[in-house]
């Protein structure tokens, strides 16, 4: 069953042939009808989108990624959360897997939240195709390369006192405290980062991972999965209309492309030994 009466596919998927696949759950914008009919003024703006992302990695192609890109907005599902609903962070307030309020805590819906038959019908319509395709990349690298790396790319306003204290870093890598990749993969990371010293960085700060790079990261079978959350800053206006800055994204691009080339370069040697085992 549709959850609504227009059919739109859960994903954009492109095809690759290294080993990176990059996800980005969070930039669809698309609400169904008979789900926006119920949501407050404050949904029209979509103000919690990781605005602009396929746009700012216009070079995956170059690099031969695969990518899949979420297209429902995160107040139909969250594709990062768990299925069951259960809370990332313990004791600190975030959003639900069907979020019934923004980051800004401005309630979403004006006629009650979605009861369970309405969630499970968004997590078959939804979020369940896009695991599966992502489930189905990631096995796909890992044979033909012996490794996977997931790259599970997000944005987020600089400031959300509702999420974490202060202004949020540029550059925030999620390895779920080591568990998610191999170290000698986040110290790649750490080294290609130190070459833009114009933007700050973190491991494992705020954001440590989200569902996906919990649930995929497998360094001892072969998937290792880095999250990353931007700060919106670096290349876009942070209030609506959420324009995206040209000039800004120019100079942060260059960063992004060195990151995933690098993690590239990690993997060579590690796909070459593993496929000559096979």
């Amino acid at each position: 069953m549709m959850i609504s009466e227009r059919t739109v596919w859960p994903y954009a998927y492109r095809r690759g042939n290294s080993p990176l696949v990059v996800s980005m759950p969070h930039v669809g914008t698309f609400i169904p009808h008979s789900i926006g009919r119920g949501l407050s003024d404050c949904a029209v703006r979509r103000p919690d989108t990781d605005w602009h992302l396929p746009r700012l990695y216009d070079f995956l192609g170059d690099i031969d990624a695969t990518v899949i890109a979420g297209t429902y907005s995160r107040y139909v599902v969250d594709l990062n959360r768990p299925p069951d609903g259960s809370n990332l962070y313990p004791g600190q307030d975030t959003p639900r897997l069907c979020p019934i309020d923004t980051f800004r805590s401005e309630p979403l819906y004006r006629d009650g939240e979605p009861g369970d038959d309405d969630i499970e019908r968004r997590m078959r319509s939804v979020w369940q195709p896009y695991h599966r395709r992502l489930r189905r990349e990631l096995d796909r690298a890992r044979t033909d390369h012996g490794i996977a790396i997931l790259w599970d790319a997000h944005s987020i306003t600089s400031e959300v006192p509702r999420l974490f204290e202060g202004r949020l870093p540029d550059l925030n890598f999620g390895t779920s405290g080591g568990d998610s990749c191999d170290a000698s993969l986040t110290a790649a990371l750490t080294v290609a980062a130190a070459r833009h010293p114009a933007y700050s960085s973190v491991v494992d700060g705020r954001f440590k991972g989200g569902f996906i790079t919990r649930a995929y990261g497998d360094p001892a079978g072969g998937v290792h999965a880095v999250q990353l959350e931007m700060a919106e800053r670096n290349y876009m206006d942070e209030e609506s209309p959420y324009t995206f800055r040209g000039d800004l994204a120019a100079r942060i691009r260059p960063v992004l492309r060195d990151l995933l080339v690098a993690a590239l370069a990690w993997a060579a040697p590690l796909s070459t030994s593993r496929r000559a085992a096979r």
